[in-house]
């Protein structure tokens, strides 16, 4: 029997095989292997067969009481369960344990989103995931679409306008913003709870967040601009932390979102009409979509908000 070339020979192994060789060395009886594995006799005979051609070797002779395994079939049987067993595990990794999960998990977001998302979902990481490790980035808009392929970045809470269009996303919650302005602030409706006319806002020196771009249009300009009005922006900041204080020390006013208030510093400003409110998502790579530890993450933030969507 000619022993050819070696990957020939691994092109004619299967997984199956395998499988059989290692239940005949345990059992050492091919009727019990055949009822073991819910398989005729034949075909248990006919998979021998085409092991003892593959390997070049007899593998087992019968016996009074079943077969004998030759001395390469029992050299064979360690090498075998490792590999099984390498194999299993395979398939394992996609069972997935938060509790004995290590590595690193890295979300960005703006500092708003780490006020409202973050407690929450990290309370349940420490709880339930213990070994795992979570870094927070500040949310860089012009840098996400790379950061989410490359992997830096494995999870972006963010609005829909700008996550990239290839990446899936997840709503959170509904957000409404509130119009404020500083709580000594001498504005009318202030103290009268009179709405304020929308074209008497515009004029008024306005506060914006722009998180990564320093941009001085917000959210609203397009609202007024709807409504035939130029918005009077004088000052951007990065983040929703600095907008209260700066409000306050500059008499400005600002549309922030609702789950940001109350606050001491600042006063609800009413005004004659509402600009729209806008949902907050997660989103990732679509690679990552069925990655475990990815797809138990945002199972947390599902239950999370489950019932925050309609606000």
């Amino acid at each position: 029997m000619s022993r050819g070339h070696r990957p020939d020979r691994l092109e004619r192994l299967e997984l199956k095989q395998l499988r059989l060789l290692q239940a005949i060395l345990r059992e050492l009886n091919l009727t019990g292997v055949a009822d073991q594995l819910g398989v005729t006799q034949q075909t248990v005979s006919e998979q021998l067969k085409r092991l003892r051609e593959v390997f070049d070797d007899r593998l087992f002779i019968r016996a009074s009481n079943g077969v004998i395994a030759t001395p390469l079939a029992e050299r064979l049987g360690p090498k075998l369960d490792r590999i099984l067993n390498d194999i299993a595990a395979l398939l394992r990794g996609q069972e997935f344990n938060p509790a004995e999960y290590t590595g690193i998990f890295t979300i960005s977001a703006t500092d708003f989103e780490q006020r409202v998302v973050l407690p929450g979902l990290l309370k349940k990481l420490r709880e339930q995931a213990p070994g795992l490790r979570v870094v927070v980035l500040k949310l860089e808009i012009d840098r996400m679409a790379q950061q989410l392929q490359t992997g830096e970045v494995d999870l972006v809470f963010s609005t829909p306008g700008f996550v990239p269009d290839s990446c899936p996303t997840m709503l959170l919650y509904r957000e409404h913003y509130v119009c404020v302005c500083c709580r000594q602030a001498n504005l009318p409706g202030c103290e009268t709870g009179e709405p304020l006319a929308l074209a008497q806002l515009a004029a008024r020196p306005q506060l914006v967040v722009s998180p990564s771009r320093g941009d001085l249009r917000g959210m609203a300009d397009i609202w007024f601009e709807a409504f035939g009005l130029q918005r009077n922006v004088v000052l951007s900041v990065p983040s929703f932390a600095a907008a209260a204080e700066c409000i306050a020390s500059t008499n400005t006013v600002a549309f922030l979102p609702s789950r940001l208030l109350p606050d001491a510093r600042l006063s609800t400003l009413p005004i004659a009409a509402q600009p729209p409110g806008f949902d907050v998502i997660a989103a990732w790579h679509s690679r990552s979509g069925q990655d475990p530890l990815h797809k138990w993450v945002r199972e947390l933030l599902a239950r999370q908000f489950a019932s925050n969507t309609d606000e």
